[in-house]
């Protein structure tokens, strides 16, 4: 390995310090919701993209693409819920072959009761931690990273 292809001491602490931030974020988050609303972290994913369609029900990859996860991720995730009385299958009236995802009764209930809990929470180990300077430049950071993305083919 070529002394540029390494990273720098200051590169690896930031590299390594977002990773793990994100893994130990999101695993306190899973916790959080797992004791409070006995749902994970990709199951409020889920239910909050349905919950938040202004269209109601959505379309296998409008919801892959809302949740930016590859197809067999969501279609195991789906399948999941489905059997937990969460989210149902309907058929597409405008193309018989597609399917719509739709929140049942339960599923709404649910995301209804977790989103303030899991907002309070992310408030608590997250938003709070952090000075208004901090948040914008994080904002800032991760729309540059994801603009570069932009162009980027996303397949599986």
């Amino acid at each position: 390995m070529s002394e540029s292809e390494r990273l720098s001491d200051r590169e690896r602490r930031a590299w390594f310090a977002f990773l793990t931030m994100q893994e130990d974020v999101r695993r306190h988050l899973n916790r959080q919701l797992l004791r409070d609303a006995e749902i994970s972290v990709a199951d409020f994913a889920v239910l909050s993209s349905l919950r938040l369609s202004k269209d109601g029900p959505m379309r296998v990859f409008e919801l892959r693409n809302s949740l930016r996860w590859e197809k067999t991720r969501l279609i195991h995730q789906v399948s999941r819920m489905i059997r937990r009385g969460l989210v149902e299958r309907q058929t597409c009236a405008e193309d018989r072959r597609g399917t719509r995802i739709a929140l049942t009764e339960e599923g709404r209930a649910v995301i209804d009761k977790a989103t303030p809990l899991h907002l309070r929470y992310v408030r608590q180990i997250f938003l709070d931690v952090l000075s208004p300077r901090q948040l914008d430049t994080l904002a800032v950071v991760s729309e540059t990273v994801l603009q570069n993305l932009e162009g980027e083919l996303f397949e599986d």
